[in-house]
């Protein structure tokens, strides 16, 4: 007979930020996990189940990241309110697995003192001990079990080591705590006892002593070494720049050839279908809305997945710590802290996790601004359009270079000047400290690494075999009917739905040096701004008969009536500066009403970066027409 998850017992994962809480929950639970938010607030909590080794099963909960129970964040605050039983709809843990980074154990102690008063059984693990002794930490489990009062368990949860130990650990009925109380927590007022915080850090202190030993190596010094260089005020920007620059070296460099193998092989599935099918309208969707729809955005595959490599890799060593930690000053010119950093890192992969991320966050205000200027850090989906774009403009691999270096670089500071402005209008509040914890370098976990890069790989194809073929198929229709007369001297495009609805709204974007086509690709991206090529690639398969020619080439032929080119230096640079500013992500609009509460801020966003691309668009061409 099983037992249902309401009734089984309830393991809570509690610790630091970036301790492995994660990779503990991965390796416990393996792929019995489901996502989903805490009661009445917009947290999400990650749930898992597992077996013990007497057999029996548990529930597993991955608790937000926290560095005490007194809570600054929303974060903090749904892990506190947790343990301490005052989570709406949410009881207790039934035990806590405290998880702590061995390297600097002594910072957390105070956290386990404070885990410890709740009176819920806990299990204390030394997470990451064969990069601790590595570093020249020495521990002594056994002292720290007897004077903590509770079980202490080292592992190293990447590769698994230690979690046998961990699970005998945990066994019904859960022993009590009964040592080393020195104040019941019962509310998050009993953490403002002065009396016992003083308690908790003077024994913190003195277990620490007791207990871990710390000897000068090897590792230390070259971690040293290499920090003088990478958290250097000059030389650090330096290097930040230079691994930049060769990330997006690479992304145009390296992936030509699987690019190529990707237009082929969508070349030789047009070929297929137009031998086995006889000419006709079947035909002419199947080829030319699905296939062509379609390939125009999978051809970026690998650039993209080029990208996300080079992020995981940097993650995996260690770098994007410190570029955080370099980041804390640029960001107080900003009045932001490096808090706002790490979500709006996150931004340039996506930016509705980014918009998550601010949860983190202690001030209320500085969330709110980080939160309504994050888009402007080009996310992935941008990718496409600017892979698109910019070889149009300049041919020279050093020069694509820069010039995706600039875009970059041009959303950032600008999303920083705003937040500027925003927290000027907010108003002050409170502002916490900066804290983060720098691992060590280390090599990448290539397991990781290549799964998260398979991970964004299929959620790219995913998106690009649903929605991007939905909306490819909806614009072929759009492009094909109705069909033009035999009589008629007007093209298929001037004569077709879209056609129309381009020569509609071509006076609004013609100031932008677009014409209708670009009008209505650029209107269609709002729903995903992948489809911008997938749009332009259906208008321009349904005249063009020489299935050979890339997509490039028939945007470097297209022509305005009178015979001039449209994609010109200052038409395809006003292309470029709308899709670095409009917001064309409905589901970030609906991520920033959930988080902030208000459709008022949420759809303001929504506009008023779109009027804000128009306008930036519209000086833009102007002003280098002129030049």
């Amino acid at each position: 007979m099983s037992v249902s998850d309401e009734t089984l017992p309830r393991v809570a994962l509690v610790g630091f930020p970036n301790v492995g809480k994660t990779t503990l929950f991965n390796a416990l639970t393996g792929s019995n996990q489901k996502i989903g938010n805490f009661t009445g607030v917009t947290v999400s909590k990650v749930t898992g189940s597992f077996y013990t080794p007497h057999g029996q099963k548990m529930e597993l909960i991955d608790l937000p990241g926290t560095y005490s129970l007194s809570p600054k964040s929303d974060d903090e605050l749904v892990t506190s309110q947790t343990l301490i039983g005052t989570q709406e709809n949410e009881s207790k843990p039934d035990l806590i697995l405290c998880v702590t980074d061995a390297k600097s154990l002594e910072r957390q102690l105070h956290l386990v003192h404070q885990i410890i008063d709740t009176k819920i059984p806990v299990v204390l693990v030394l997470n990451m001990v064969d990069e601790a002794e590595k570093s020249g930490v020495r521990f002594a489990p056994d002292i720290l079990s007897d004077e903590l009062g509770i079980p202490v368990v080292p592992c190293q949860a990447n590769s698994k080591k230690g979690l046998t130990e961990l699970k005998q650990s945990i066994r019904l009925p859960f022993p009590h705590c009964s040592k080393n109380i020195i104040s019941e927590i019962n509310s998050l007022q009993d953490l403002e006892n002065k009396e016992a915080e003083e308690k908790r850090l003077s024994r913190a202190k003195m277990i620490g002593k007791e207990s871990i030993r710390r000897e000068t190596n090897g590792n230390m010094k070259w971690n040293d070494r290499i920090d003088a260089v990478a958290l250097h005020p000059f030389f650090g920007w330096v290097l930040l720049a230079s691994i930049m620059f060769g990330i997006f070296w690479s992304i145009f460099k390296y992936a030509g050839y699987p690019m190529d193998w990707i237009e082929g092989l969508f070349g030789l599935l047009s070929d297929k279908v137009t031998q086995l099918m006889p000419a006709g309208v079947l035909r002419d969707l199947i080829i030319d809305g699905m296939i062509g729809g379609v390939g125009g955005v999978v051809v970026f595959l690998p650039q993209i997945l080029i990208l996300f490599f080079f992020i995981a890799l940097l993650e995996g060593s260690g770098y994007l710590s410190r570029a955080a930690f370099l980041m804390d000053r640029v960001m107080g010119t900003a009045k932001l802290s490096g808090k706002s950093f790490l979500p709006m890192l996150s931004g340039y992969a996506c930016a509705i996790p980014g918009i998550m991320a601010t949860r983190s966050i202690p001030s209320a205000k500085e969330r709110l601004a980080t939160m309504m200027v994050l888009p402007w850090t080009s996310c992935s989906a941008r990718l496409p359009v600017y892979l698109l774009l910019v070889p149009l403009l300049l041919s020279n691999l050093n020069h694509q270079t820069w010039v995706m270096f600039g875009i970059y670089a041009l959303g950032t500071i600008t999303a920083l000047i705003a937040a500027r402005l925003l927290r000027s209008r907010f108003g002050e509040d409170d502002t916490v400290p900066f804290m983060l914890e720098l691992p060590p370098y280390r090599w990448p976990d290539l397991s990781f690494v290549w799964r998260h890069v398979a991970e964004k790989g299929m959620a790219f194809l995913k998106k690009a075999g649903t929605l991007i073929l939905g909306i490819s198929i909806l614009l072929w229709a759009l492009e094909s009917f109705p069909k033009v007369p035999e009589e008629s001297e007007m093209s298929q495009h001037e004569y077709s739905l879209l056609g129309r609805a381009g020569n509609f709204i071509e006076p609004v974007v013609k100031p932008l040096g677009w014409d209708g086509r670009i009008g209505t690709a650029v209107l269609a991206s709002f729903a995903a701004r992948e489809v911008f090529n997938s749009s332009m690639s259906v208008s321009y398969a349904v005249e063009d008969e020489e299935d050979s020619e890339t997509l490039r080439n028939r945007l470097q032929a297209a022509k305005w009536p009178d015979g001039r080119p449209v994609f010109t230096l200052a038409s395809i640079l006003s292309l470029l500066v709308f899709y670095i500013y409009a917001l064309q992500c409905l589901p970030t609009t609906a991520v920033v009403k959930g988080e902030t509460k208000s459709w008022k801020l949420a759809l303001g966003q929504l506009f008023g970066m779109s009027f804000f691309a128009y306008i930036a668009a519209f000086l833009t061409f102007q002003i280098v027409s002129l030049l």
